[in-house]
């Protein structure tokens, strides 16, 4: 069976649907499962097509929904859990980090945790501090977790496939921006490697390391400056942990350069991680100093006013990469690339919301 296309959701979808056709012990729960909006549509008929006991809602008990879904992974289940925001897995953490993170450790290996836990963060809408945060370098802290980040359709299925067929607990976090984008993705069962980052665009003068959405952001930015003629190698990190960092350590050894564009926010995040790695075992490759971009040092603003200056976006690259390789700016006419407010999405995105 050849590839199609489809959108990123559709391929969420086509993970789960495909999973647990083949898997009897594959089920899904979370709060909005069931619902006509589907969790953005990648939920969408399941629960017609496999029942309500595979495809399950649940109450606002978030602690304690993780916990059975990981008393039912103990027993040879492999749950798949949603949360629409999350902001609302915070309040199962006690679960996620004590409980799911730690059984096959402390049990020697004799004892597995095989369950997904689906993750949406990102802007939008003012939802604001409480609904619209990014917090996967929480979840990349904690030894036992695995925690992936699909930026296209065809890695979102082939890593949700292969996320639920691991033997222990993966966080699948992807970014509400990204649910409606299109791209080529084979009808048939595939699986992308955990753990493996991939490089979109080979460059010879500069390393950008990116992640979920604003990986299509550096890809904006990497083709407005190939018309400066600067050649920036692009990275999509796809897994944050484990990180494999060699081939970011040989792209940098052949750029000089490294840029590492998140979802969250600078401090102690994925950027900080990827720089000290970098600056440990490459440090002689580097030509200048590295350089990150997060989020600014508040929380997630619910103003339309205050999200314009909140969220990097594609001429906050440009202008990075301008400066690490000491480019005059004056007379360079930076564009705009993404019409209207930071916290809406440009007419490309669907919704629902």
């Amino acid at each position: 069976m050849g590839d199609r296309e489809k959108k990123y959701f559709e391929a969420i979808h086509d993970a789960i649907d495909m999973s647990m056709q083949h898997d009897p012990s594959v089920y899904i729960i979370g709060l909005g499962v069931p619902d006509p909006k589907g969790i953005f549509g990648t939920t969408i008929g399941l629960q017609k097509k496999y029942g309500k006991e595979r495809v399950m809602d649940m109450p606002c008990s978030e602690n304690g929904m993780t916990g059975v879904a990981i008393g039912s992974a103990l027993v040879g289940m492999r749950p798949i859990m949603v949360h629409q925001r999350v902001d609302f897995a915070v309040l199962a953490l006690e679960q996620i980090v004590n409980q799911a993170a730690k059984w096959h450790y402390m049990f020697g290996g004799q004892l597995r945790v095989p369950m997904v836990i689906r993750l949406i963060i990102g802007r939008g809408w003012g939802q604001g501090p409480q609904h619209s945060q990014s917090l996967e370098s929480w979840f990349a802290h904690i030894p036992g977790l695995k925690v992936v980040m699909p930026t296209t359709p065809y890695d979102a299925k082939g890593l949700l496939i292969a996320s639920i067929e691991d033997n222990n607990p993966v966080i699948f976090i992807e970014h509400r921006w990204l649910h409606n984008i299109s791209g080529q993705v084979p009808e048939r069962m595939y699986r992308v490697p955990i753990g493996k980052p991939e490089i979109l665009c080979k460059g010879n003068d500069i390393t950008i390391v990116a992640t979920s959405f604003m990986t299509l952001e550096a890809l904006r930015a990497q083709k407005y400056l190939l018309g400066l003629g600067i050649e920036a190698e692009v990275i999509d990190l796809r897994t944050l942990r484990p990180l494999d960092d060699a081939l970011i350590i040989t792209s940098v050894k052949k750029t000089g350069r490294l840029l590492v564009v998140d979802t969250g926010w600078t401090s102690f995040g994925t950027g900080a991680e990827i720089i000290a790695r970098v600056t440990e075992k490459g440090f002689s490759y580097l030509t200048s100093a590295p350089h990150r971009i997060g989020l600014p040092e508040v929380p997630t603003p619910t103003s339309a006013a205050l999200s314009n200056y909140y969220y990097p976006q594609a001429e906050d690259i440009i202008r990075a990469v301008l400066k690490m390789l000491k480019k005059n700016i004056r007379g360079i006419t930076i564009p705009k690339l993404h019409a209207g407010p930071l916290d809406i999405p440009d007419m490309s995105f669907t919704g629902p919301f």
